[in-house]
């Protein structure tokens, strides 16, 4: 998955032609994880394919997709025989997930500070007011979903298609985390200092600023 699919879906633009698929899935993808982020879909919610499939205008063929890529990275689970249900990751699991998703980032920002180019810095900065924008808005899905879609345009900017593959599946589970956050402002502004720091090429400053990040979402 790429970070195109943790942007938020446009769903009011009009089409000329049907949409590909692949897109309907993941804008099935986008309004569920939007759904369980908000807890609208609260944790151990029991999840029916058809009703989903209904809500979203969507095949069950494609939500059992979505349902299957979230399964994968520990946002709901499948079991054979049994509706699928959204995930309660205690703790403990989500401090594991962040630890990785530290490992991971800390290898990934110091080689895109050496090959950033505006044009991925100023994409970074468009994903933080799109940020802002869902939140003024009251989209707080959304917004949890483009923090996550600023870290992988970094990882993207770093140029190692492994770790940018892996942290992709951190991010939909350890963004639980920031729902439990009480000052998501503050992580905003911990963002737009990490990408003036790869603007820069300063390792040190954006290295220092991602830990500071993350352990702001480390459950107590």
């Amino acid at each position: 998955m790429n970070s195109h699919a943790l942007l938020p879906p446009i769903s009011s633009l009009p089409e000329s032609r049907p949409r590909p698929a692949t897109s309907r899935v993941n804008d099935a993808y986008a309004h569920l994880l939007d759904a369980i982020i908000e807890q609208r879909l609260p944790p151990d919610s029991r999840l029916s394919e058809e009703r989903l499939g209904l809500e979203f205008g969507v095949s069950r063929l494609q939500i059992r997709h979505a349902l299957t890529l979230l399964a994968y990275q520990q946002v709901i689970i499948l079991q054979a025989r049994a509706c699928a249900r959204v995930a309660s990751p205690s703790d403990e699991q989500l401090r594991e997930a962040l630890h990785a998703r530290r490992l991971t980032e800390m290898a990934l920002i110091p080689m895109a500070c050496r090959r950033a180019q505006r044009h991925d810095v100023e994409h970074l900065h468009s994903l933080l007011d799109y940020q802002q924008q869902s939140r003024a808005g009251n989209q707080r899905g959304a917004a949890i979903r483009l923090a996550g879609a600023f870290h992988l345009h970094v990882a993207h900017m770093a140029g190692n298609a492994p770790l940018a593959y892996f942290l992709s599946n951190l991010i939909p589970m350890t963004s639980l985390a920031i729902t439990r956050r009480s000052n998501a402002t503050q992580g905003w502004h911990q963002q737009s200092a990490i990408a003036n720091a790869v603007a820069n090429r300063d390792e040190a400053t954006a290295l220092a600023l991602l830990n500071q990040y993350l352990d702001d979402l480390m459950p107590a």
